[in-house]
């Protein structure tokens, strides 16, 4: 028997016993979707730039329409649930004016190799206050202790120093005194959801953990975060909280590698050209290390792979003086000897346990123009200060550009801290919990399955992390929404059904304005 024509048979036998049974085959009753013990009627979320729909570096219109809460608020509209009003921005542009004046930047798009800035001025202005309630209330920068700070919707605070304001919520406050909390209470919510505490680290790591930006003190977010869960569920609302991924893990802090200094790079020679020289003069301050037990200081840069660059590192005993002391004694003039020590005390080269940010990409390698101006002070003329402030070559990396693991681990205990108080009060109250660090666990670890999509979290093409580094992409949103929808499904007894990985994008065209 030909094998095609025997496959054709059982087929057509498998279909007569399919017709034959379809009036003995009850059909599929349609799903109720439910909201069991929740109520979904009056949704509002309260948190930071995670809950605005901030993507890409900025917030814009078509982001606003895949945030979190509003992908939810779709899921809610299934059983119950009401109208969800977000602050749309103007435009696709991203960015904002203050009085005319850009204040912040637009958005970044896919270039074809990498993140660029649109070539586009925002038409939001923060001044064109928006009128009514939103039941958006996520404001990108803010801090736990933002949302009950009043005054933070103050168009004036903008331009103190430092600012008391924030311009996202200048845009949307009931008056100039309001709180973020107390005009989400004013919606009187029947459900909320809360995700608050990333900033409150992650503005330290963005800084290089420099100081600039602290780490919240453990009892001040104590009492807020528990402030907001006890308000928010004051008039019987339930919800649900998400707690502080580890942000050390984020893309911002993983794609710039330690050793990014390419001998062999055909596109910019100059590095390669000069690595011998520059070992020659490194050499001394070389025998300096060793002679003061610190060998593994000793910068030197290989010719035939990529080498570290050099970094500041403040935790280290600085041997300023003692470098200036060993080198005027071995022969080198004063002034040349000082400006070494100034340059060198706590330099060292990077190595796989620090973080370089995001930004650093740009400016290694580069001349650092206001240490320039500085080693010009010192006496150098231009020529030499310019050979000497070679950013992470000659010119040792500032702190505000890597997280040295002193600085992670100050992160790391606060998180487990933050995320300490978080846990108590979601049980306390019986909140639904999705547990956004343990995620990002997943991920770091190889990548989590979003239906045919594995999502990781390498910047561009990982899936999860936008072109920023830190936040989501309108995919990794949709996949924070099914966790939301699996929790309250748990804790509430609702059936909210899941959305679908392949209706949301990772990337949004440039010519999207």
């Amino acid at each position: 028997m030909n094998i095609q024509y025997k496959w054709l048979l059982i087929i057509l036998a498998f279909g007569f016993i399919a017709c034959e049974s379809d009036d003995d085959t009850p059909e599929m009753e349609e799903v109720v979707i439910t909201s069991g013990e929740a109520d979904f009627s009056k949704f509002v979320s309260i948190g930071n730039s995670l809950t605005a729909g901030f993507t890409d570096g900025a917030l814009f219109i078509a982001a606003q329409e895949n945030s979190l809460p509003n992908i939810m608020s779709q899921q809610f509209a299934l059983a119950g649930g009401g109208d969800f009003l977000q602050p749309l921005m103007n435009d696709n542009i991203g960015g904002a004016l203050l009085g005319g004046t850009p204040i912040l930047n637009p958005r970044f798009f896919f270039n074809g190799s990498g993140p660029a800035l649109l070539d586009a001025v925002p038409t939001t202005e923060i001044t064109a206050a928006l009128s009514g309630s939103f039941n958006n209330m996520g404001i990108p920068g803010a801090k736990s202790f933002h949302l009950v700070a009043p005054g933070y919707g103050n168009v004036a605070g903008l331009t103190t120093m430092p600012a008391t304001a924030n311009p996202y919520f200048v845009r949307i406050a009931s008056d100039p005194a309001a709180t973020v909390l107390g005009d989400a209470m004013a919606q009187s919510p029947t459900f909320f959801s809360l995700w608050i505490g990333n900033n409150d680290v992650l503005g330290y790591a963005l800084s290089g953990g420099d100081g600039s930006d602290p780490i919240t003190d453990d009892a001040i977010f104590t009492q807020v975060y528990n402030t907001l869960v006890t308000t928010l569920t004051s008039g019987g609302a339930k919800g649900v909280a998400f707690n502080i991924p580890d942000v050390t893990a984020i893309a911002h802090f993983t794609t710039v590698p330690h050793n990014p200094l390419d001998p062999l790079d055909e596109d910019n020679p100059t590095f390669g050209m000069l690595v011998p020289t520059l070992n020659v003069q490194f050499a001394g301050l070389n025998q300096v290390f060793t002679a003061l037990g610190v060998p593994e200081r000793a910068i030197v840069f290989a010719t035939d792979e990529n080498s570290p660059v050099v970094i500041k590192d403040e935790s280290l005993t600085d041997l300023s003086a003692q470098i200036t002391g060993a080198l005027q004694m071995a022969g080198v003039d004063a002034g040349t000897a000082a400006v070494t020590g100034f340059l060198y005390g706590q330099a060292r080269p990077a190595n796989e346990n620090d973080l370089l940010v995001l930004p650093s990409s740009a400016i290694i390698g580069q001349v650092n123009t206001t240490a320039v101006m500085t080693l010009m002070g010192l006496g150098l003329s231009q020529e030499q200060a310019g050979q000497l402030a070679v950013n992470g070559v000659t010119f040792p990396l500032e702190d505000k550009w890597v997280l040295i693991p002193s600085e992670q681990q100050e992160i790391a205990t606060a998180t487990a801290t933050f995320n300490g108080v978080i846990d108590a009060a979601v049980q306390q109250a019986g909140l639904a919990f999705v547990d956004a660090n343990a995620l990002l666990d997943q991920v770091s670890a190889g990548g989590i399955q979003f239906d045919e999509f594995l999502m990781q979290g390498n910047l561009v093409f990982g899936g999860l992390f936008s072109l920023d580094g830190v936040h989501p992409t309108a995919r990794g949103y949709a996949f924070l929404a099914n966790s939301a929808a699996s929790a309250i499904n748990t804790t509430y007894g609702s059936n909210l059904p899941l959305v679908k990985a392949v209706d949301y994008p990772l990337f949004y065209s440039a010519m999207l304005q």
